[in-house]
This record gives structure tokens, sequence and C-alpha cells, in this order.
């Protein structure tokens, strides 16, 4: 068998990943193929071969087309010691079933789990998409109608299957679609996000509320090529944004340039400047709760210079500096359709509490959340926080966490203060 990373000369340009499951049945020839096409444009493949697969193609061949372990049983001590079967769900951009049985969509219409492609399938974060394959008969048969369109409504894409003639001999819908029509749909679908939200769950405590967040670093132009800007990843806000969809709430996060993946379930606003960044507030009010994670520039330059600047071999030049726009005590302090909560974050290195504190009053917010971002933490650009909350009734600090966790437990706080402005209002 192939080992377990991609071989070194795909590695590189590798675009997207997509985990194949093969199911058993004659046209599950057609899933070597199909791997081909996916590798040909930069697609990397994790195969996974269901027992009955693996009497119409071997593991080896498949290992062998795709550059790839395949995996095969669900209860592997080794593969569970390595991966684990959730995170192979959930470490691809995209699932594709292909061939995909009448067992095989009655197990995931089920929600089943007794075998490793059905839990894989039941585990996943990412979208599905199917390719049937069968019996005329199997395929028009009500049990496997009704199973479609559950699957449908659960957001299942299908493709295929086509008319043709049949392995049987009979003829009619049945036959896998072709390997080139199965790539097409999972471009379509790769082109979009692929990330599934969190199902909705009963008592979502920010279910209704709007909250605008914003996160990442502001880029200040010096020159067309040059530009002011800090350590921030954004990872902090992000993962604030994910916490609050997940808990219900209709969320915009206006996001500074970063190098991480949108959440999910969240409208995006992609903006660079610290100016931009106002606008896209003010345009998306009125809100609920508004969380001005984002490390906004304090300065910009005076004067964009419209060419790049160049060493003149004397002097370095002067750069006229001019205060950036006060994002968090701007919306703080509107007179009308103020949010209910404002929050904003103090990133300090030195006297962390006492100018937070500070914040607190002089920003006119509801919340702070002060972190120590001095280089030794390595919290700016890391994937841990550890917080202190600031209100008027104390300080709450909190242990060293990750920082989607700092995320949920400030969501948390969040919706029971939002609870108790409605209880105290009624």
């Amino acid at each position: 068998m192939a080992g377990n990373g991609l071989r070194k000369e795909h590695a590189g340009n590798v675009r997207k990943r997509v985990l194949l499951i093969i199911g058993g049945g004659i046209a599950a020839y057609k899933s070597l193929e199909l791997i081909r096409l996916f590798r040909q444009q930069a697609i990397a493949v994790q195969c996974v071969v269901t027992p009955a697969g693996q009497e119409f193609v071997t593991p080896l061949s498949v290992a062998g087309l795709s550059g790839e372990r395949v995996f095969t049983e669900l209860l592997s001590l080794t593969d569970e010691a390595e991966m684990g079967h959730i995170e192979l769900s959930r470490s691809a951009d995209l699932l594709v079933v292909a061939p995909a049985t009448a067992d095989l969509l009655a197990k995931m219409a089920a929600g089943l789990a007794g075998d490793l492609a059905s839990t894989l399938l039941l585990a996943t974060d990412k979208k599905i998409l199917a390719a049937p394959a069968m019996n005329l008969r199997m395929w028009l048969h009500p049990a496997t109608r009704r199973n479609v369109d559950i699957l449908r409504q659960d957001g299942v894409v299908f493709t295929g299957p086509n008319e043709g003639e049949m392995a049987c001999g009979e003829f009619g819908p049945g036959r896998m679609a072709e390997p080139a029509e199965i790539l097409a749909a999972a471009n379509s679908l790769l082109e979009t996000d692929t990330q599934l939200p969190l199902p909705a769950a009963a008592g979502r405590p920010l279910s209704g509320k709007k909250v605008v967040i914003t996160s990442g670093p502001t880029h200040e132009p010096i020159d067309p090529v040059r530009y002011i800007a800090n350590r921030s990843s954004g990872a902090q806000g992000h993962a604030i944004a994910h916490a609050a969809a997940v808990a219900g709430a209709s969320v915009t996060l206006i996001s500074g340039p970063v190098a991480i993946a949108d959440p999910a379930g969240v409208n995006v606003v992609n903006v660079e400047t610290a100016t931009q960044m106002l606008d896209a507030v003010t345009n998306a009010m009125p809100a609920d709760i508004f969380v001005s994670a984002a490390a906004v520039a304090d300065w910009r330059i005076a004067a964009v210079s419209p060419q790049k600047v160049k060493k003149s071999g004397q002097q370095a030049p002067e750069l006229e500096l001019v205060e950036n726009p006060d994002i968090l005590k701007t919306i703080a302090t509107r007179k009308k359709s103020r949010p209910c909560l404002v929050v904003g974050f103090a990133a300090e290195t030195f006297d962390l509490i006492k100018n937070a504190k500070q914040k607190l009053t002089g920003k006119k917010c509801d919340l702070v959340v002060a972190n120590d971002v001095s280089t030794e933490y390595g919290v700016m650009g890391g994937e841990q926080n550890s917080v202190h909350l600031i209100t008027k009734g104390g300080v709450d600090s909190w242990p060293l966490m990750a920082k989607s966790e700092v995320a949920v437990r400030l969501v948390d706080v969040l919706a029971t203060m939002l609870r108790e402005k409605d209880d105290g209002m009624s």
C-alpha cells in the first residue's frame, strides 16, 4: 500500500482534498478513473473502500492511483492512533460516494454507523456528493426514492444516475454517472464553502439575535506595495463568530486581511483599512451584540503615495501619521440603535488589568476582554489565549485554553448578559 502522505511530486500543489467512498458494485471500476481525474486537477484523494467494494476493486490498486493510504476497517487500532475516523471524516473538503449503492443510501438516510463508510458519512462536517449506481428496479423502488428524498432534504447532492444498459442486461436509470460528470459536480461544490454548520439544537441561547464581530488586523497603506499592520491572525475573532453562529445568532463578521478560512454559517465582509472597517460596521447595524475583536491600527498615513517610495540613499522618508477612527467608542456611544451589548478587546503588553479597566470606562462599553500579547506568550498568531473579562462588577480571569474554547465560553457569557438585560427591561 501507499504511504500515509501524498506523493512528494503532488504535495506542493494540492488545491483541495476529497474523501472518496467506494461502494460495492460493478461501477466501482469507474472510481479508479475518477481518482486519476481528481489528481490531474491537483485534488488530493483519500479513499475508503467498503467490504463489498473490495470485491470489485482492490485497496492496492486504489492506493496506487491515489498515492494515499486506503482505509477499509472501522475499528483498526493503528488507524485510530494515527488519524481516527472522526478526523478522517473532517480532514477533506468534500466527501464523494461513488458508487453510492442502494445499501449505502439506506444507511445514510437512516443515520446508521455500523461500518467505516456509514460512520464517516454520519460524522462529517463537510458536504456530500453521491453518485448512485444500482439495478433500475432498485433505483425506482419506493424505499430508495424515499431515501433519496430524505438525503436531498439533509443536503446531500446527487449526480446521476444515468440511463443505459445495466450489467444485469436491463436498460434504464441506474448507471453511475461518468467520472467526468462526477468531477464536474465535485468541482462545482468545491468552489463554494463546503463546511456545514452544526445542526440546529434546541434552546440555542442566541437564537433570533444579531451579532456583529470585527476580526483580524487592518492594513494601512504607505504606498502601493507597503502598509502598516500588526501580528493579529484573526483566529480569536473568527472563533467567536463561529461560536455565535452555533449558538443560533445571525452573525456578520467584518474581517481585515487574514490567512484563515471564513467560519461556516456566517456573513463575512472583507475590508483592509480601519476606515473601511468602520463603514462596514456602521452598515451592519443595528445589532444586539457588537464584539470589537479586531486589532485595528491606531494610525494611518496622512497622504498615501501613489507610487512606490524609493530609497534616496540619504535619509528615510518622513511619514506623517494621523489617528484612525475609534470603532469601538463610535459604536458604544451611539445615541440611536446602540447594541444592547458592546464588547471590546484590550491587547496589552503591560498594566493589563489597569489599562483594560480604563478602556471599559473610557470607551463606554459593557465588557472588555483583556489579554497579554507580549511576544513570550505567543497569543498573537497562536492557537491559545488567556483572557480576563472586565466589567463594572469586577474581573473574571480565565486559565490558558484554546481560542475556540475561549470563544464558546465568551458567547455563553454574552448570552447570559443579554438575557439579564432583556429581563431587566421587561
